[in-house]
């Protein structure tokens, strides 16, 4: 046997597809052996293995041992001369397995191997060559030093960013995405510590592997696609705390005395000094926009007083000073949560909800105004003109934002992705019809025809001129049918073209569509993108207003329905359930396996299909992905009511 490969999965069904579909197209002409080994995923993946891929080894955990474990389980039952460790959100080229059994055979020194990887965007991965974590390095990495020095030799040892990605190299540590180890290796230094959970086992794996003799190479003559971060949000907190725990399990074991002492305290003091830099960045990402607005607008509120003050009545000091206390601060923050209940802030750049309301919010303080004694009222221009100021300082703020992050000062919002899709007639069909039925809508442009078509002239182009059509059409998203194209190729075009457009691939006889939108952004899971109108915050403070509102109704006129209703929907348990944030009144219809990729909502004292006496399952899941993408409070009303 010549490989044996090794797949660890955690509900990530659909990624695993693709790649065991990868990993077929990768083993043909070998001797293979392929192993997957589930830790208790709820998502199906092990009905979907054993249907589809009868000739992959099943592993069905029934807890979550971590990763190391599971690995171990594989690995001690393999028998290939080399084995490799796979993840689950990777796509392997058609000769990658080939080429690294080559250059293994090639060099007897080499201990194990990584390839170049790329993210979901096309773009090139530094963890794919990583040096060991000694005190300098980590220090350099948890300060960030090795990310503002990433050519330099000196400060950038984590991730070599000195080394060319184009070039083998021999590495201290490779990424456990994709480790090739040399069997007989693994008898001397053993499985994976399963000390480790997630993290740190790879780097603690190729250390162990130089001290038994063996050299860690990384080979970048194949390329292999890692969506990375799907199961993982590496800007939370949880992340930081698992990532440098894992490396002090590495430092107590390999390092002694007061080397040993002192990357401990480092890594103990990198805890809490990123844990205090994710806190800020997360604080300043979700409130950066009401920050800037609040403030601008009080400060011009001030300058505009001062201004009318001087122009109007010819004394700047003729408003009274607790205008700058009471009123101001008042108009200010009206302004910014009529702005926050409509969504503005959750999408900052569309200027139809940020207008909508801000004008909203004028009528409010106008109405309120109106009704104050006279007292109370300094001044109608003052909260007009306060008004057009909000607004202009609004649009500012916005269209810095929007030219420092997309170069650009086009909100346009209401126009659709154009898309080509690349691939034969059949499958360039099946992929619309997939999004049709997904409700995906895109700028369809057209198809672009793969080199092994001929005579197709439905094709706006060919694939050998992908990228000049790409040009010509202004395309932003790209899907690839790789029944009719090979993954080699499908990468080499994601590279060159890089992360300004978005990439889609359809797999071999599968009815999904994945995609990445980077490293460290959470993917389009097993569809392309939908928008989940449940999961948008302005419909989720609506269904959490709606849930409390008619509970507390319900709760306020109880006697007046208790005879009717207390056994049944609209139960005094149920109404207590939803009141204090256990149930909600309309949730999903309930199905076999959960449907992991709907948002997550509470659970339902009712559901869509109450009201349609629907049983069969696939029925029931289709509702649920309607009921979450055309989401209403409205739709929740209806299903309430019996409508």
């Amino acid at each position: 046997m010549q490989l044996s490969v090794v797949i660890v999965n955690y509900n990530v069904r659909y990624f695993l597809e693709q790649a065991l579909l990868s990993v077929e197209r990768a083993v043909r002409g070998m001797e293979a052996e392929v192993f997957v080994v589930d830790n208790n995923s709820v998502d199906n993946s092990v009905t979907m293995v054993r249907e589809r891929f009868p000739w992959v080894e099943v592993i069905a955990n029934e807890h979550n041992p971590g990763f190391a474990v599971a690995n171990n389980q594989a690995i001690v039952r393999s028998s290939g001369k080399y084995v490799l460790i796979l993840n689950p959100d990777t796509v392997v080229e058609e000769d990658t397995f080939r080429k690294c059994f080559a250059f293994m055979e090639a060099n007897p020194v080499a201990g194990a191997v990584g390839v170049r990887m790329i993210d979901g965007t096309g773009q090139f991965l530094p963890e794919s060559k990583r040096g060991l974590p000694t005190p300098w390095v980590a220090f350099t990495k948890a300060f960030g030093l090795a990310r503002l020095f990433s050519k330099s030799p000196r400060f950038n040892g984590y991730h070599l960013g000195y080394l060319d990605e184009h070039e083998t190299h021999e590495v201290g540590a490779l990424a456990g995405a994709y480790m090739w180890m040399r069997s007989s290796a693994l008898e001397k230094i053993g499985l994976l510590d399963e000390a480790f959970f997630m993290y740190g086992e790879d780097i603690d794996w190729s250390y162990r592997m130089t001290l038994g003799g063996y050299k860690n190479y990384y080979f970048p003559e194949t390329t292999i696609i890692h969506y990375k971060g799907e199961s993982t949000k590496r800007g939370s907190l949880n992340y930081v705390r698992v990532f440098y725990q894992a490396m002090i399990i590495f430092a107590r074991k390999h390092f002694t005395g007061r080397q040993g002492n002192l990357f401990v305290l480092l890594m103990q003091v990198a805890i809490y000094v990123r844990a205090l830099m994710t806190v800020v960045a997360n604080v300043w990402r979700a409130f950066r926009f009401p920050l800037l607005d609040a403030t601008g607008i009080y400060l011009g509120l001030l300058v505009i007083k001062l201004l009318w003050a001087g122009y109007h009545f010819g004394d700047v000091g003729y408003f009274n000073e607790t205008i700058n206390y009471v009123h101001f601060p008042a108009y200010t923050l009206l302004w910014i949560t009529c702005v926050f209940l409509g969504g503005g802030y959750e999408k900052p750049f569309d200027l139809g909800r940020l207008f909508k309301s801000l004008g909203i919010g004028t009528l409010v303080l106008f109405s309120i105004y109106g009704l104050l004694p006279e007292l109370y009222r300094p001044s109608r221009a003052l909260l007009l003109l306060g008004a057009a100021w909000a607004a202009s300082w609004m649009l500012i703020v916005r269209g810095v934002a929007h030219l420092a992050t997309f170069g650009h000062l086009n909100f346009a919002t209401d126009e659709l992705p154009k898309m080509l899709i690349v691939g034969t007639v059949d499958e360039g069909n099946r992929a619309l019809s997939l999004l049709q039925r997904v409700g995906a809508r895109r700028n369809y442009l057209g198809r672009i025809s793969v080199p092994a078509a001929i005579n197709d002239s439905e094709a706006v182009g060919r694939a050998e001129r992908l990228a000049d059509f790409t040009e010509v059409y202004r395309a932003e998203e790209l899907l690839f049918c790789s029944k009719d194209i090979s993954n080699h190729q499908i990468q080499t075009w994601m590279s060159a073209l890089g992360p300004a457009i978005s990439y889609r691939i359809l797999p071999e006889d599968s009815h999904t569509i994945i995609g990445s939108q980077g490293k460290n952004r959470t993917g389009t899971l097993y569809t392309i993108d939908v928008r989940w109108r449940i999961d948008e915050p302005v419909n989720r403070r609506g269904k959490w207003l709606l849930d409390r509102g008619l509970a507390l109704l319900l709760l306020l006129t109880w006697p007046l329905h208790a005879l009717f209703t207390w056994r049944g929907k609209l139960s005094f348990k149920n109404i207590l359930g939803v009141l204090t944030g256990k149930k909600s009144w309309v949730g999903y219809a309930p199905v076999g396996q959960p449907q992991l990729n709907l948002p997550k909502i509470k659970p339902g004292v009712l559901n869509p299909a109450i009201n349609q006496l629907v049983t069969d399952e696939e029925t029931l899941r289709h509702l649920n992905v309607f009921y979450a993408r055309d989401y209403s409070v409205g739709r929740d009303l209806a299903i309430v009511f019996g409508r």
